[in-house]
């Protein structure tokens, strides 16, 4: 079996590049991309944006938004510098979205496509700093593209999509740095920092992550350089307007982060942990970045890159410790799936068995294939159901230990409109006189976000809800004298009114349970104002 035509580019040698050899030095040469190696990686990224794109229009009428999505949107008509939950980019990313390309799955979902594809051009990026050609580049890039994580994440309007492409644009960047690049790149990378803390505060894991990996290699000689720090100050004060507004609302995120570490739907162990990195990057994948690890940390090549190594290794800990979820690891996988395609490469070159180019990448895309449509709402609902359950998709602990007959998912796009459709009866059940001062209560940010989200459409008014960033929304102008309630447990809602009816039920046999059977309520007759009721339905978590 030949090569397929992908051979790895030997450089060339210059006195320069031999003295460095001699001395240890990875012998690695800047050249410009090579024309075949610029149409793999084009190819891949475009791939990827199309994926996306046809699962969307197949999935639209089928699937609806994801709970976050819904959140994300009714947050983008609240623009702030914070939210309690998460940083404010993504409010901002949904409302550009939605202000330009309508309310559309295939609309709404087109920025996390162009990050799935970005993160497919960075991942090239950093197998060019190591010095890898065609071959590397493709089998770092379709592990990255048929990785099950990243097909999740670039398939959903959430910070997650976006996340990863912050934490590797900043590894390339230290890479650079670290081969004799600008010093003066360190403040690209407090810019890339900073922009990445206002998508997502773990971008501090990586962050922190890169401090420790210098401390720990020859690299610390950078912290004697004031740009590193002219670039943590850029960073900082990018990030301050987000901090300003903790401060302000009394760390609401860490309360969040808090209760949610108390109450967690999934938890696992050390060992749990570990073991599902390789479901979520694909367990034929496992071996490349486990590949890329012992680059960064146990060879002399990767001697130069050793702080990204212990960069991963200071993040994992981080989160062993904190019991994070078991997805918040994923943003660092293609520096490591990039440096392990390089090594590989280079060692099927030493050995000139191009024979294992195809039986390395041809697996991989078979593999990849097979666990996509765990990953995307490419199938019909109820060949979803049977697919996950025949492959035990529910053993991937993310959040919820039960999640019905979808994995959760598939579950949490399922119940929304049929929730808004079903208060809408409720509510213009009520006479004319009532509506005008009726306010809907949701119990959660989901249920509250549907509200939200398909109010034009039913005749609704706009959800209040005591959970999250709707706290801080407050009750907006409502009197609080009649309320439609949905997600409340009626024992909470009898002690704030002296009347509650149960008007209806929101069945949906596809939803997660805790959304599968919802009572509607009318309530009257309120004990206190709704002001002085407000702080008894705070519910951040």
């Amino acid at each position: 079996m030949g090569s397929i035509g992908l051979e790895e580019p030997r450089g060339v040698a210059t006195p320069e590049t031999a003295e460095a050899h001699q001395k240890g030095t990875p012998l690695i040469v800047s050249r410009p991309w090579a024309a075949g190696e610029m149409a793999i990686v084009l190819s891949l990224a475009a791939g990827a944006c199309l994926l996306h794109l046809l699962v969307n229009i197949f999935a639209a009428g089928r699937y609806g938004l994801f709970r976050d999505e819904l959140y994300y949107l009714a947050c983008a008509e609240h623009l702030d510098w914070g939210y309690v939950d998460h940083a404010p980019l993504v409010a901002l990313l949904a409302w550009f979205s939605r202000s330009l390309l309508g309310n559309s799955l295939v609309a709404l979902r087109l920025l996390p496509a162009f990050a799935g594809a970005a993160k497919i051009l960075v991942t090239a990026w950093i197998v060019r700093e190591l010095g890898g050609g065609r071959f590397a580049q493709l089998l770092a890039g379709v592990t990255v593209l048929l990785a099950p994580i990243y097909l999740v994440f670039d398939n959903l309007l959430t910070m997650n999509a976006f996340e990863p492409v912050f934490w590797m644009l900043g590894a390339a960047i230290v890479m650079r740095i670290t081969r004799g690049g600008d010093a003066r790149l360190w403040l690209l990378f407090g810019l890339v920092a900073g922009i990445g803390l206002l998508n997502k505060h773990s971008m501090l894991f990586f962050g922190s992550g890169v401090l420790v990996g210098l401390l720990l290699t020859p690299e610390r000689r950078f912290l004697r350089s004031r740009w590193i720090w002219l670039g943590a100050l850029v960073s900082f004060l990018l990030f301050s307007p987000n901090l300003l507004w903790e401060i302000r609302h009394h760390w609401p995120t860490i309360e969040n982060l808090r209760n949610v570490r108390e109450n967690i739907y999934a938890p696992v162990t050390p060992i749990e942990f570990i073991l599902q990195q390789a479901l979520l990057v694909l367990p034929l994948a496992t071996p490349i970045w486990l590949a890329g690890l012992y680059s960064f940390l146990g060879t002399s090549e990767g001697k130069r890159y050793r702080l990204l190594g212990w960069t991963y290794l200071v993040v994992l800990a981080e989160l062993l410790m904190l019991k994070g979820k078991i997805y918040y690891l994923a943003p660092a996988y293609p520096m490591l799936l990039a440096a392990g395609a390089v090594w590989i490469a280079g060692w099927i070159r030493e050995r000139r068995w191009n024979w294992w180019k195809p039986a390395l990448v041809v697996p991989l895309a078979v593999a990849g294939t097979v666990a996509a449509p765990l990953a995307l709402p490419m199938l019909p609902v109820e060949a979803t159901a049977s697919y996950a359950k025949f492959w035990r998709a529910d053993a991937v602990k993310v959040e919820s230990p039960d999640s019905g007959r979808l994995p959760q998912l598939f579950a949490e796009m399922f119940g929304w409109q049929n929730q808004a459709a079903t208060v809408a009866r409720v509510y213009h059940s009520l006479s004319a006189e009532d509506q005008v001062k009726c306010a809907i209560l949701a119990g959660n940010f989901g249920e509250a976000g549907a509200i939200d989200f398909f109010a034009q459409r039913y005749g609704l008014p706009k959800a209040i809800s005591g959970n999250n960033s709707y706290y801080l929304w407050g009750p907006r102008n409502y009197s609080g004298e009649v309320m439609v309630s949905i997600g409340v447990p009626r024992r909470e809602l009898e002690a704030l009114f002296g009347q509650v009816e149960q008007a209806a039920t929101i069945v949906n046999k596809y939803a997660v349970p805790d959304e599968a059977n919802l009572p509607v309520y009318i309530c009257r007759k309120p004990k206190m104002p709704v002001r002085e009721a407000w702080p008894k339905l705070k519910n951040y978590g």
